[in-house]
């Protein structure tokens, strides 16, 4: 018989990246007295991952709980970036609803849309939070109306239409339900959701039936599965079945050999757990996000969403420079494809293929971004290799060739507004919609193919000084557009291996923008630079003056260098051509050429042409 559990209530918070949702999560942690009164507690404490601390985003969506009064609120943090939206498909089918976050001045974005489209094809219920209210620019009243035209515009029913409004400032750890006013506490949030957020239901009698959502990992022992109890009591030491609804074929029989709940931040080993709690399963080794733990005797799959495809790849090679070894722990072929089949057990939306190549593998993902944090995290762990340009994935789709598309928002102010046009249309972009924002700003929306925004950012940054916001979003799949003229400068390319020198460099500064300083080790195919023409060339950089012993007037001043411009990770991604590599370190981040030797690169270049005629 199907009961509900009125002491639990099962909750995602989703919003666009950096709308304060994990803020939000501190605050409700504080006041439910998760934390001792004399706790130090760090700022955006579900952030524990160093990339996430550095970069102030969500990567891993992570779970946790609170108490407030008698009812256990289990709460999802998910990530607010396009790039890792499988983390956010995939955990709503643990909840019961979701508390949508939106910031009070820049409203609803692009992944805002992303996260509300998906919670409303799952018919969850919406408690929709204005964050950030206490800015001095904020507008709650047009924010509201925004989020309603939103819910409209993705056919929303009756029922989330009626969803309630809270108005909140999680800095400030206070919410209530008028925007004019704050209560002093995040009371008000905390009711909204028990009285809004429906409590899990199901028949604790029936047979076993738990969805895992996601996978952890640990060394020690392996992977833990971690989802929702929907139907029946499951037990240490039971003996269950795992299947998994797409693929029929499949069914494992398992051990349950330890169970979790959290409680807090923390893991809390239990003997038991019955319908509606989130529990982390161990000592299962093959479980895989989608598989349906089961009774034995009658083993029924729960549906399980499909995760959106990847549209970008790239190929991770081992390291054949010349300073190959020299900096990384982990460096051979082995290493390389045992690290990246390891992520594929908590990353559900990346993929990864072995090649013709034994020390070659294509590495596929949801944008630059998820493939750029995956490199960052494998470089910190040890590992030296190299990675090429990114590529979109194609499909033929009626016997038409087609490419991802992307929407774009962008906010600038109007002055920069021509120049972000001309340059979007160039790369096959469309304009779709053009209207005034706050304070001199201008939003911009454009439907532009994937490989159009490859390299563009770091221009973006650049033509609008810092100003402009840019975000982008999946948008299926269109006929391919043509071809988009690639980067307008060539590469300053090392003429030979040695030690950059300030005479060397002094001279090749005249021909464009140094990416190295003086003192730093090069080889020859090394890019050192961004020339100021459209054609690579090479330069001297260790070319040292020739001492002689006559004098000349001004032979003693000092050689006065430009500053070199140093190139993160996804600069260096976004600025390589398709012969050019990205050498990876754990020290120190390289562009190169394919081909290193200046002669055998004129003659793969010639016969490239002659092939093109």
């Amino acid at each position: 018989m199907k009961t509900k559990r009125n002491n639990i209530r099962n909750v995602a918070i989703i919003a666009h990246v950096d709308h304060g949702k994990t803020t939000l999560v501190d605050e409700l942690l504080k006041q439910s007295g998760t934390f001792r009164s004399n706790q130090t507690v760090q700022e955006r404490v579900m952030d524990s991952g160093d990339i996430e601390r550095e970069r102030g985003i969500t990567i891993l969506s992570k779970n946790t709980s609170v108490h407030y009064g008698d009812v256990k609120i289990n709460i999802v943090d998910t990530p607010g970036h396009a790039d890792f939206g499988g983390e956010v498909e995939r955990v709503l089918k643990m909840v019961n609803g979701v508390v949508l976050v939106v910031d009070a001045f820049e409203g609803p974005m692009p992944q805002t849309k992303f996260v509300l489209k998906k919670a409303l094809e799952l018919s969850l219920p919406v408690v929709v939070c204005v964050n950030k209210v206490d800015r001095p620019e904020a507008r709650c009243g047009e924010v509201v109306d925004e989020v309603l035209e939103l819910f409209m515009e993705l056919d929303a029913n009756d029922e989330q239409l009626d969803s309630p409004f809270v108005f909140a400032s999680a800095r400030q750890g206070t919410a209530s339900l008028s925007p004019d006013s704050q209560d002093n506490d995040m009371k008000c949030l905390f009711e909204t959701i028990i009285e809004h957020i429906p409590a899990p239901e199901g028949d604790p009698q029936a047979n076993l039936q738990a969805l895992i959502t996601t996978i952890d990992y640990n060394e020690y022992v392996g992977r833990i599965g971690v989802g929702k109890i929907e139907n029946g009591t499951i037990h240490v030491n039971d003996e269950c079945m795992l299947v998994n609804i797409h693929n029929p074929e499949f069914s494992q029989k398992v051990k349950i050999s330890k169970l979790y709940v959290f409680e807090g931040l923390q893991r809390v080993e239990v003997k038991e757990a019955t319908v509606g709690d989130i529990v982390a399963v161990s000592g299962i080794s093959g479980i895989r996000i989608g598989d349906t733990i089961c009774s034995t005797d009658n083993p029924q799959a729960l549906d399980f969403v499909k995760i959106s495809e990847p549209t970008l790849s790239m190929n991770f090679s081992v390291n054949d420079s010349p300073f190959a070894g020299t900096e990384g722990k982990f460096v051979t072929s082995r290493h390389l494809r045992e690290r990246l089949y390891k992520e594929l057990n908590t990353d559900v939306s990346l993929r990864v293929e072995d090649t013709e190549s034994t020390e070659t593998f294509k590495v596929s993902g949801r944008g630059e971004l998820h493939l750029s944090i995956l490199i960052e995290t494998m470089r910190r762990e040890g590992y030296e290799f190299q990675v090429a340009k990114p590529e979109v994935l194609y499909r033929e789709i009626d016997g038409e060739k087609c490419e991802p598309m992307e929407i774009v928002t962008i906010d600038v102010p109007e002055e920069f507004v021509g120049n972000v046009i001309e340059k979007l249309g160039s790369r096959k972009g469309e304009m779709t919609d053009m209207h005034p924002s706050q304070g001199g700003y201008t939003r911009l929306v454009f439907s532009i193919p994937a490989r159009g925004l490859i390299g563009y950012r770091n221009e973006f940054l650049t033509d609008t000084k810092g100003n402009g916001i840019m975000n982008s979003l999946f948008d299926g799949y269109e006929p391919f557009r043509g071809e988009i003229p690639m980067r307008s400068q060539g590469s300053l390319i090392a003429f030979e291996s040695g030690e950059a020198v300030a005479y060397g460099l002094y001279n090749a500064q005249e021909r464009g923008d140094l990416f190295i300083g003086a003192g730093v080790k090069v080889y020859a195919g090394m890019v050192v630079g961004r020339n100021s023409r459209s054609d690579d060339m090479e330069v001297n950089v260790c070319k040292k003056k020739q001492l002689t012993n006559m004098r000349s007037s001004g032979a003693d001043d000092a050689l006065k260098l430009t500053p070199c411009i140093e190139m993160s990770l996804e600069q260096c991604l976004e600025f390589i051509a398709d012969d050019e590599l990205v050498e990876v370190t754990p020290t120190s981040l390289r562009m190169r050429k394919k081909i290193l030797d200046s002669q055998a690169r004129k003659k793969a270049r010639n016969r490239a042409n002659n092939a093109n005629n």
